[in-house]
């Protein structure tokens, strides 16, 4: 709400916006449907956020997911939510969550027209320390007849009609696309509502930041080796690049798309494959990336290409200002020529 007066009696807020993007575009209304009741989620996951401690909801859960990561008792509730939500939206026909082994076909009498692929807590390793969190989700239009399976929500990220995510930080926002720019949403606690706080959100041609876990640093390809040392030793006596790593993907893909710079998580001898899903992570980021200017890929080929094979697919990522990307792919076709 505005400092000026007491309220904003003309406020933007993301459901009005969303109706007019969909007026705009002569819509049904459904796709508006399926927003209210991601929001109704991720409002409901902000609010068990901030009272983690006092509502016990810290910990582990006591078992792991699909894709082999310990499950925290705040993952489980995030999870049901939005299951839940999105369900009872009337608007979905199937649902990828990275909690759920498969896929979920929505029940005929309750389906409608969207697949939605979606991490509903992403970085829970940081929960019990504080850290930025976050929600991940990406949605695709889909020809819902009575005999959908789970190959049918292997769809490339280039099919995708929208996609955000949430950050649970020290505000909650969501950044949202649905093709025609970026735009940032904030809750306003005191109404309930998301506020339209940023339009057309654009990343900086290039950064001063590059962030990835340099832990790994012993299993990094000489590519990524040779162009780490490069920003932090440049050559031509320019300053050096800073590292910031948080280790929640939103949070560190936020912190690209505002300051500019390059996000990585490629493959490495220990996760040849690379670690990030491309359904629910990988792709609804790039998504988000590429309609605010960046680039995203896997190294060989732009990540909204990539046509998935498995519902939890693992798939190296680099993203961020296009100079930055640009650049450390220079690094990887050096090395393929001389090697």
């Amino acid at each position: 709400m505005s400092d000026q007066m007491p309220f904003d009696i003309d406020v933007e807020t993301m459901t009005r916006f969303v109706m007019e993007q969909g007026r705009k575009a002569k819509g049904t209304g459904e796709f508006t449907q399926l927003l209210n009741s991601l929001l109704t989620a991720i409002k409901a996951i902000s609010c068990a956020v901030r009272k983690a401690g006092l509502a016990h909801l810290y910990g582990m859960a006591g078992s792991v997911n699909v894709t082999g990561d310990e499950v925290k008792k705040l993952d489980v509730l995030s999870n049901d939510l939005v299951i839940n939500m999105l369900k009872s939206s009337y608007s979905t026909c199937i649902l990828v969550s990275e909690e759920n082994k498969d896929a979920i076909i929505v029940d005929p009498e309750k389906r409608g027209k969207y697949l939605v692929c979606f991490d509903p807590l992403d970085g829970s390793s940081n929960i019990d320390c504080l850290s930025a969190i976050g929600t991940i989700f990406g949605i695709y239009r889909k020809d819902c007849t009575e005999s959908l399976t789970e190959s049918d929500a292997l769809e490339p990220g280039r099919n995708m009609v929208a996609a955000g995510y949430a950050l649970y930080g020290s505000a909650t926002l969501i950044a949202l696309s649905t093709g025609h720019g970026v735009n940032f949403f904030m809750l306003d606690p005191s109404i309930g509502e998301f506020i339209l706080v940023e339009q057309d959100v654009k990343i900086k041609k290039k950064g001063t930041i590059y962030s990835l876990n340099e832990g790994y640093a012993k299993y990094f390809d000489p590519a990524l080796t040779e162009y780490i040392q490069q920003k932090k030793f440049p050559e031509d006596g320019s300053a050096p690049y800073s590292a910031r790593y948080i280790g929640s993907m939103v949070a560190d893909v936020h912190r690209t798309l505002k300051y500019g710079g390059i996000f990585m998580y490629p493959a490495n001898k220990k996760t040849p494959k690379g670690k990030l899903r491309l359904l629910y992570e990988c792709n609804p980021m790039a998504f988000i990336m590429e309609q605010a200017g960046g680039v995203a890929t896997t190294g060989t080929q732009p990540i909204l290409d990539v046509k998935p094979e498995s519902i939890h697919q693992r798939v190296p990522l680099i993203m961020g200002s296009p100079d930055d990307v640009e650049e450390y792919l220079s690094f990887v076709k050096k090395h393929q020529t001389t090697g």
